[in-house]
């Protein structure tokens, strides 16, 4: 159980850290360049975690780093960037939250990992709270921007749980670098030809981006990734919904976004989601009584062979 609480502490580094991505992108980062913006997300953190684990993909590895790239990366990146700049922080993160059952879903397929009732109430419970949280009463909402959360909610999913299936047995920090690498590669020569010559960066830019790269990047795939490999996709999943809780704390806090007692409410079914998702206790195993057998003669029993 207590190895099981660490790989929990663990993954919830990376929804914590992609909820403050949200607000980092909507803030600092330019508004009319989501390819470069993604590609110089991943870029820096997949060559960070090259250097640290010095492998280079071998026979199968280096399709399934292009399609995990395309996935988890290219596309993902893409998407997260545009919702990000089109909606508010606290709105953008929720929609996210339908994640974890989807992630469940796919699961079931696809690594034969069959939901059980603990992690789909979770889920119910979660996703009404997240439900309550995005009920902000703003009006305006862009359709765009929901549309690409959403995209990116499924496909980040679809990606995360092949993800779990292919690393089984493989070295998580080499296939996290090699897969953020390939999706940087894909979206350059994509980005030069759309938007043109690389938007001018300030010094606030710069460092808007070292974080997005580092911390909500490298760090939160490597340790998205070793979640999901020593813990259940249903229960990964539902730690993502850390992430719509941050987007929201942060949204209300620092970015000045309305928090009503309703989006309370709902944050408090959130955690509570969390909490029923979480790994269960391994049952004692039964100790099995041993017979004993009186010998004639001699003052105490032995165990029978």
């Amino acid at each position: 159980m207590e190895g099981n609480t660490r790989w929990v502490a663990l993954t919830a580094v990376a929804p914590v850290a992609w909820g403050t991505n949200y607000f980092v992108t909507h803030e600092y980062l330019p508004a009319d360049s989501p390819l470069y913006g993604a590609a110089l997300r991943a870029l820096p953190a997949g060559l960070v975690l090259l250097a640290l684990c010095r492998k280079l993909p071998r026979g199968v590895w280096w399709g399934r780093s292009a399609v995990l790239g395309l996935l988890n990366v290219s596309v993902f990146f893409v998407l997260v960037y545009a919702a990000s700049q089109l909606l508010p922080t606290s709105v953008a993160s929720t929609v996210m939250a339908m994640s974890p059952l989807t992630m469940m879903l796919i699961a079931w397929p696809l690594v034969a990992e069959r939901p059980g009732r603990a992690h789909l109430a979770g889920a119910a419970v979660g996703l009404g709270g997240v439900c309550l949280m995005l009920l902000t009463g703003a009006s305006g909402v862009s359709v765009p921007g929901v549309l690409a959360s959403v995209g990116a909610m499924l496909v980040s999913a679809f990606g995360h749980i092949l993800t779990k299936r292919w690393n089984a047995g493989s070295d998580v920090l080499a296939s996290t670098a090699w897969q953020l690498t390939a999706g940087a590669l894909f979206l350059l020569p994509v980005a030069a030809a759309v938007e043109g010559p690389p938007p001018a960066l300030t010094g606030p830019s710069l460092l808007a981006f070292g974080y997005v790269s580092l911390v909500a990047t490298a760090l939160a795939f490597t340790a998205w990734f070793a979640g999901l490999r020593h813990l259940p996709a249903a229960t990964v999943g539902l730690i993502g919904l850390l992430n719509p809780v941050t987007g929201v704390l942060l949204g209300t806090v620092v970015a000045g976004e309305a928090m009503t007692g309703r989006q309370l409410c709902g944050l408090a079914l959130v955690l509570l989601g969390v909490l029923l998702g979480r790994p269960a206790r391994p049952s004692a195993p039964a100790v099995r009584e041993q017979p004993y057998a009186c010998v004639p003669g001699v003052d105490r029993c032995k165990v029978e062979e």
